[in-house]
């Protein structure tokens, strides 16, 4: 093999993998968010979810892509484990298409898909035609790099040591061994099966040699998602069990088949003449039939991914922390699905954060109309959180928006960030009013019935509109509804505050109100009204934000 054979087969090879990587960039770039809707719809059923499975991963040429992101969905809670079985047996099935294209010689026409590709993106000013020349370019570019590979290991058939590598292939426990690192180190089971029938392609090797090495590539496959698990919650982990699983027992169950039976002769009989046609049978042969086995018993492999990975306390639970963003989120950039993991994983802090401003603001009424100082040590506790929060989640979101290629998903991620800024303003203005009973303390301020019943008022609306916020759920068709149910009472908030404020005055003007109760019930107004803007804020922008998903 000359160096020039070499050069031609790394070319060939980065040509393959970034074909995959383009189709997959468009692909993410044109679903964007929508990924999460599709997802919801299909996977309550297992066939409909095997299928789901099947054709993203047919889309994007990768079952490990498919399963990473299915860990992301897992782990952000879009997805139950059980609904996750079924993404990941029909990703096994879909990833078999990259090698029956293969053996359909769709490498003629390579070309031309990539040059339609590219035409997209350079003579259409559409940002959305730019997303799908993405795809057809990558797929074009797949092809023409898998061609190079082929046509520059032509020469090692010449080579008796290469062709003695090959031979020892056929013991099970080294083919499966190869197989499975070598597709860990590139980490794509259609890429390491597409080299494979590259190799037999070029004459170097037969089923009866490759069929215990496409075995161990199923196994391979999954060091992605394995990777891509570290850091994530206990439920994304199993799903990277339960991949493992369905892989080793097909491999397990295909490998006993195969010494005991003339199963590879028979695969072999179907195509004599066409090597890289048997491969891409047996890989279909093996996902379709372990897919077909499994499938009755998912939920029982979601029970023993459970039993393997118990449930445990949660450590350090009393120490701030992130529950639902993880730092895999940002390494992934454009893997499919990961705008829809991103905006919920972002949401879900959200939630905790708004949960948290809800009770101080709570507590902080209750604290100044009973006049006790006893809840502030926990409202500012809580505050300390909502700070830390506030900070975590804006540094995620300024270096997810520097990636995100979706514009409306941009937008989108863009009002979190002021949903995120405004929720922090109203645990500051709790904390203000809950300050005021350290005022009241010491100046011995006490408030008259009337006063009381304001505070309650404001404590009653305050909360009914935290918690008309937390009832948002992403349905464009409600947004409307809820965003008018907000400025109503922000309306309110603010009438409300008008007409305390002329009653402080009347009460200054006849002598019932010192001078300190006033100015602490004037600054406490002016707080209220202060929390009132900001959940209109929020609001807007949550509105916004189902709008353009």
């Amino acid at each position: 093999m000359k160096i020039t054979d070499l050069f031609s087969l790394l070319g060939g090879l980065a040509l393959f993998l970034y074909g995959m990587q383009m189709m997959s960039n468009g692909l993410e770039a044109a679903a964007g968010n929508k990924m999460k809707q599709i997802l919801e719809k299909l996977t309550a059923n297992r066939f409909l979810g095997v299928l789901v499975g099947a054709v993203i991963t047919a889309v994007i040429q990768s079952s490990s892509a498919t399963t990473v992101m299915v860990v992301g969905f897992v782990n952000s809670g879009m997805m139950t484990l059980r609904q996750a079985v079924w993404i990941i047996m029909g990703a096994n099935i879909g990833t078999t298409i990259t090698g029956q294209l293969i053996t359909l010689d769709v490498g003629a026409v390579a070309p031309l898909l990539a040059f339609l590709g590219v035409a997209l993106i350079v003579f259409i000013k559409k940002q959305r035609v730019h997303y799908y020349g993405l795809i057809v370019a990558g797929f074009g570019i797949l092809f023409i790099g898998m061609d190079m590979m082929s046509s520059s290991m032509m020469p090692l058939r010449e080579s008796e040591a290469f062709a003695s590598i090959m031979t020892n292939f056929s013991n099970p426990v080294l083919g499966i061994l190869a197989g499975a690192v070598f597709t860990a180190i590139i980490q794509s089971s259609s890429a390491s099966v597409g080299i494979l029938q590259a190799l037999a392609g070029s004459g170097l090797l037969g089923l009866s040699n490759a069929v215990y090495v496409l075995f161990g590539q199923n196994i391979g496959t999954c060091i992605t998602a394995v990777l891509a698990s570290v850091g994530t919650s206990r439920n994304a982990k199993r799903t990277t069990i339960i991949h493992l699983m369905f892989n080793i027992i097909g491999t397990v169950l295909f490998t006993i088949i195969c010494i005991t039976t003339p199963l590879t002769s028979l695969v072999e009989s179907f195509t004599p003449d066409k090597v890289s046609a048997q491969i891409a049978n047996m890989h279909t042969l093996f996902n379709v039939a372990t897919t077909l086995l499994l499938l009755p018993f998912g939920n029982y492999l979601a029970a023993l991914a459970t039993k393997i990975l118990p449930e445990k306390a949660e450590e350090k639970s009393d120490v701030m922390h992130l529950e639902y963003i993880r730092p895999m989120e940002l390494k992934r950039e454009h893997q499919i699905g990961n705008s829809a993991i991103v905006t919920t994983s972002i949401r879900g802090e959200l939630s905790r954060m708004m949960a948290m401003a809800k009770e101080n603001v709570n507590a902080s009424f209750e604290a100044v109309r009973t006049g006790s100082t006893q809840l502030l040590a926990q409202v500012e506790e809580r505050e300390e959180y909502i700070d830390y929060l506030n900070k975590e989640i804006s540094k995620y979101i300024s270096k997810i928006m520097v990636n995100e290629t979706n514009p409306k998903d941009s937008q989108y991620i863009s009002a979190l960030f002021k949903v995120c800024g405004n929720l922090e303003r109203i645990g500051d203005h709790a904390v203000n009013i809950c300050e005021y009973t350290q005022m009241m303390e010491e100046k011995q301020i006490t408030f008259s019935p009337a006063v009381s019943g304001e505070i309650t008022e404001m404590q009653k609306v305050s909360d009914q509109a935290m918690k008309v916020l937390q009832a948002i759920d992403g349905n464009s068709e409600t947004a409307a509804d809820t965003l008018r149910q907000i400025e109503e009472l922000e309306q309110q908030i603010d009438d409300m505050t008008e007409s305390y404020r002329k009653a402080q005055i009347d009460r200054m003007q006849t002598g019932k109100c010192s001078d300190e109760a006033c100015i602490l019930y004037s600054e406490m107004l002016t707080d209220f009204e202060r929390i009132g803007d900001h959940i209109l804020n929020i609001a807007q922008e949550m509105g916004l934000g189902q709008v353009t998903e």
